[in-house]
């Protein structure tokens, strides 16, 4: 189904928990509640205080966990991974976390992101000698921090982060500790929590929901907190960094509407969005539906907004996953139809608004309508509650290149036309900002404006070519030396 993605596909979840007597357990929940963030693979990767215990396969989280998966998985410390991959091939060999057993100790590591950087990195890397065992560009964080200390005050967390450039929220276990970074941008969430006392990471603030852990705080873009038996230290390993990034189709599709972000719930900013489509795409109709689920609120919200009734027209089906086969060209459309029923009778004769998160190729929004005019829909008119994408994301957003995004090559008007709508619009992009209650400068919004807050290796495949001592390195006794940047929280 790859070759026809018509939504852009979540990239990452990550998750930690830190000395919890029921670690796997938890993790296993963390990692469930992100599963809208990946679902081609899953692992857990706990640690007993000497030894890693790892559990990693392709397919949704209860497939991959099953029968005595957990009860094998060891230790009061664990991270998680749900995948969907960007950078490196859909296989197991790329299932995270990953893990190396180096001259400072074991150290795993979960990442939600994609380096912009990373070929250079891996081609300077391999020149070295380092031997790289997956084609993801999260393990060449793994080799820089394993690499022999240059001088007896080097950090190597800190160098390794400063190393890496684009977008990373990282969750990392040594034998002794639990870390969580965040690139200096933040373009990934990545939350801090506590249940029963003990420091937990999540992408979003939903895991703390299932698992009823207290939501601390945000990891704030730049920051590292490690997570030892001291507690938890914090510091700001780039200090000079100003501009902020945070993905705004976070708040549009990605994060679940039960999250918070920033301190925005993202359930009221999708209702907002769907006012503010109200405010700007006002439109005398019967009726608006949303597709089901990512249309739901902003549509609710042009409901609230417009007096307009609200209908589920489109009725889902939710046992449709990602090994549905592929139809037939001949039966193409069947697709869309297993997906999502029309209730025919509640549209027939109406004028119907049909509002949606967004149009990446067109495909499927083009059949819906079709669907709409065939069940006897007087006027079909879309809406869409983010600007047109126009640009491909580089930071760890399945976007395809700019030759496949539909509003890149034609105009609205174009696209109405193509889709067979009777009319069609996009939110503002002041409209969307306005939505999330936060200013312009705190986002990155380069898959709508091209603008890119990081620079990206324009001309490299995204796709990268697929001993230990006796006493294990602390990265909070080094981080400890930067006496004048951390603090103990």
């Amino acid at each position: 189904m790859k070759g026809i993605q018509e939504f852009p596909k979540h990239y990452c979840g990550v998750f930690g928990v830190f000395d919890h007597p029921n670690a796997a357990e938890i993790a296993y929940y963390g990692l469930y509640a992100l599963q809208h963030r990946g679902q081609e693979s899953a692992g857990i990767v706990t640690a007993d205080g000497s030894t890693f215990h790892s559990h990693r396969e392709m397919g949704l989280v209860p497939q991959v966990f099953k029968g005595n998966a957990l009860a094998e998985l060891k230790g009061r410390n664990a991270i998680g991974h749900t995948r969907y991959s960007t950078t490196g091939a859909s296989h197991v060999q790329n299932v995270q976390p990953l893990i190396v057993d180096c001259n400072r100790g074991k150290i795993a590591i979960a990442h939600n992101g994609n380096l912009t950087n990373a070929a250079i990195l891996r081609e300077e890397l391999e020149a070295g000698g380092n031997i790289f065992q997956t084609t993801i560009d999260s393990e060449i964080i793994l080799h820089l921090l394993a690499r022999p200390n240059l001088t007896a005050d080097s950090n190597p967390l800190l160098e390794t982060i400063r190393r890496i450039q684009g977008a990373f929220s990282l969750v990392m276990l040594t034998e002794k500790e639990m870390i969580g970074v965040r690139d200096p941008h933040g373009f990934r969430p990545l939350s801090l929590g506590k249940l029963d006392g003990k420091w937990v990471l999540s992408s979003e603030s939903c895991a703390f929901d299932l698992i009823q852990a207290e939501f601390v705080r945000d990891v704030r873009p730049g920051e590292i907190v490690i997570i030892d038996e001291k507690g938890m230290r914090s510091m700001d390993a780039f200090p000079d960094q100003k501009r902020r990034a945070f993905c705004i189709f976070e708040y549009v599709y990605f994060s679940r509407p039960d999250s918070k972000i920033a301190g925005v719930n993202v359930y009221d900013s999708r209702i907002q969005m769907g006012r503010q489509l109200a405010r700007e795409h006002a439109i005398e109709a019967d009726m608006v539906v949303p597709v089901p689920d990512s249309g739901n609120y902003a549509a609710l919200g042009y409901s609230l907004e417009s007096g307009i009734p609200y209908h589920m027209a489109f009725v889902r089906n939710h046992y449709v996953g990602r090994s549905f086969l592929q139809p037939s060209q001949t039966t193409r459309s069947l697709d869309v139809r297993v997906k999502l029923n029309l209730v025919s009778d509640l549209v027939k004769g109406k004028r119907v608004i049909i509002v949606d998160d967004s149009i990446v190729r067109g495909t499927t929004s083009q059949s819906r309508i079709k669907i709409l005019k065939e069940a006897g829909a007087e006027a079909v008119h879309v809406l869409i509650s983010c600007p047109p994408h126009k640009f491909s994301c580089v930071y760890g957003i399945d976007f395809p290149d700019r030759s496949k995004l539909l509003a890149a090559n034609a105009s609205p008007e174009e696209i109405c036309r193509h889709l067979g709508a009777d009319s069609i619009g996009y939110l503002s992009q002041e409209g969307m900002v306005k939505a999330t209650n936060q200013p312009e400068e705190a986002f990155c919004m380069a898959c709508y404006n091209g603008d890119y807050p990081v620079a990206y290796e324009s001309n490299v495949d995204k796709e990268i070519i697929e001993r230990r001592t006796v006493d294990s390195v602390s990265f909070g006794d080094l981080l400890d030396k930067e006496a004048s940047q951390s603090k103990l929280i």
